[in-house]
């Protein structure tokens, strides 16, 4: 069995790095406070008798040879970025309880058949660029060069980024793993919901994730004056902008499964007695069924047009990413399921409403997830929580999920 308290020692430990005063996290992709997680990060792996590197895309891996040095990895892990204000355990969760499992294989003398290996995927959350998953799409060798071109608040680009960490953006295409050559992909992460919570369990076995659609909309309007210019007259970008987060809300809500998000809003020229003449926001728009999605974003913009005509505010918009939902493979859940009856854990499925470093492997290897309770289904905020004793449930179930799947003949 894992230890516990060495896990829950090492989450407190990287919490400190970008820990802001209200008790959050700030740890954006290809930053000095990544740079210092990740270092830190390697250190746990060296502790544990890894070997580390890290590849083009600044991924960081941590490796430990299996009988068969040829056969193809088990890859378990997750991500050390973070969103603006975030919490302790949302991807850090699953590498440390990855570089747990191996130390604990380590410590115990158990060999494997495959190799395994740990891996901080680069910026996962996409809350830099509005561009997420940079890592685990350049290993699954998804990223493309006209990717690397946007910006953060500063104008900076993902390529710009690279370059100031020390990475050389013209070689990112060594990044990509050739097929065949990882076996698996297991991540342990928090459930980020409810569901665990309320069915009393501590552990859940995932299904599949949902794909978000990110797009960018821009308003288009007239500026003038707060106390001259009469409503009939205006051209007022905000008030476009607002009728059009309603009709979000109320598309979203139609098909019971579909969540949309505005997370972004910037309007100018900014003053509390000027009309709103160009407006920027973000929508973030999700489903497990990638169908009801699309018919939904069609209904959104359709909606938007007409507001915004009958305004006579200018729209624009752009995708900034669209992902596509992803299946877990039955291998790994089953693998997981096991691991849960074996120590004890009823087996419950659950699918995942947040997008994941996975969902870009699935056309290279097996893919699967193993979600811990969340504390009133809070993520993304510094009340974040999952307990030791949850945190631990997991890592154990993670262990024998990696050992089963890493013990199989590479013949």
């Amino acid at each position: 069995m894992i230890d516990g308290e060495r896990l829950w020692r090492r989450i407190s430990e990287l919490a400190e790095i970008g820990h802001q005063d209200s008790g959050g996290v700030t740890r954006l992709s290809l930053t000095d406070e990544e740079r210092t997680a990740k270092d830190m990060v390697a250190e746990y792996m060296q502790e544990a008798g890894l070997a580390v590197h890290e590849d083009a895309a600044g991924n960081l891996f941590g490796r430990r040879e299996g009988r068969d040095p040829d056969a193809s990895a088990v890859l378990v892990g997750s991500h050390v970025d973070s969103v603006y204000e975030g919490g302790n355990f949302d991807g850090p969760l699953g590498v440390l309880a990855g570089i747990e499992v191996v130390q604990t294989m380590e410590e115990a003398g158990i060999e494997t058949e495959h190799p395994i290996e740990v891996v901080a995927f680069t910026d996962e959350e996409g809350a830099r660029f509005s561009f997420g998953m940079i890592g685990s799409r350049a290993l699954a060798g998804r990223l493309f060069p006209e990717e690397l071109k946007h910006e953060d608040e500063s104008g900076i680009s993902i390529a710009g980024a690279m370059r100031d960490y020390g990475l050389d953006p013209g070689r990112i295409g060594e990044a990509s793993r050739p097929e065949g050559s990882v076996a698996a992909y297991v991540e342990l992460h928090i459930e980020q919901g409810r569901v665990l919570e309320n069915e009393g369990l501590p552990v859940g076995v995932v299904t599949g994730i949902a794909a978000p659609v990110w797009r960018k909309f821009v308003f288009t309007g007239e500026t003038g004056h707060a106390g001259t210019t009469p409503m009939e007259l205006r051209r007022d970008a905000l008030s476009a902008a607002a009728e059009v987060m309603v009709v979000i809300e109320a598309e979203a809500s139609k098909t019971g499964t579909t969540v949309g998000t505005v997370g972004q809003l910037s309007l100018e020229p900014g003053g509390i007695n000027i009309i709103p003449g160009r407006v920027e926001c973000s929508l973030d728009l999700r489903d497990i069924d990638e169908g009801t999605r699309d018919l939904v974003e069609e209904r959104i913009l359709e909606r938007a047009r007409e507001a915004c005509e009958k305004r006579t505010v200018g729209f624009e918009t752009e995708v900034l990413q669209r992902m596509a939902p992803a299946s877990c493979s039955e291998k790994v859940r089953r693998a997981a399921e096991s691991a849960c009856e074996m120590l004890g854990i009823r087996p419950y499925s659950l699918a995942s409403g947040a997008a994941h470093d996975g969902m870009q492997l699935v056309g290279l290897c097996e893919m699967g997830m193993i979600f811990v309770r969340s504390k009133n289904g809070v993520s993304h905020s510094p009340d974040e929580w999952s307990s030791n004793e949850d945190c631990t449930a997991g890592a154990n179930v993670l262990y024998h999920t990696v050992l089963a799947l890493a013990s199989e003949s590479s013949a």
